[in-house]
């Protein structure tokens, strides 16, 4: 079983990584795979506040290391795959492109009326993806 993780630093993405990592934990032969998007409008935004190209890299590190770090303390071996541009773009087609058996996903928890208005990455990946999604709020 492939179960790949959308994650963004943010504590829903720490809760989607914690769902994943004890469903990888009840099936011993899956492969966990955490995905990183580097938002080409954030990182811009990035770039000009950081002071080097070390310290955004450093940034971004420092938003996957805890999942990764979560995984190994659980003993489950996961992959990090990290991508450029749009977030739910390039999570839909890599998803899609690598034959995911299930995708786990992080939510802000925006209202109906937001989601209709402004949309979110999870709502769109779902609308999206050729396999399950779980939504962890």
């Amino acid at each position: 079983m492939k179960i790949a993780v959308a994650i963004d630093g943010s504590e829903n993405a720490l809760r989607a990584a914690k769902h994943a990592i004890t469903l990888a934990k009840h099936f011993p032969e899956s492969q966990l795979e955490f995905i990183y998007v580097a938002d080409f409008t954030k990182a811009k935004d990035e770039r000009l506040l950081s002071q080097s190209e070390e310290s955004l890299l450093l940034k971004r590190k420092q938003k996957v290391d805890p999942v990764l770090e979560l995984a190994r303390n659980a003993g489950v071996k996961a992959k990090l795959t990290m991508l450029k541009g749009d977030p739910s773009q390039e999570i839909i087609k890599y998803v899609n492109t690598e034959a995911m058996d299930q995708l786990v996903i992080g939510s802000r928890g925006l209202s109906t009326f937001q989601e209709m208005v402004l949309g979110s990455v999870s709502h769109k990946v779902m609308k999206h993806v050729n396999c399950p999604v779980t939504v962890v709020k």
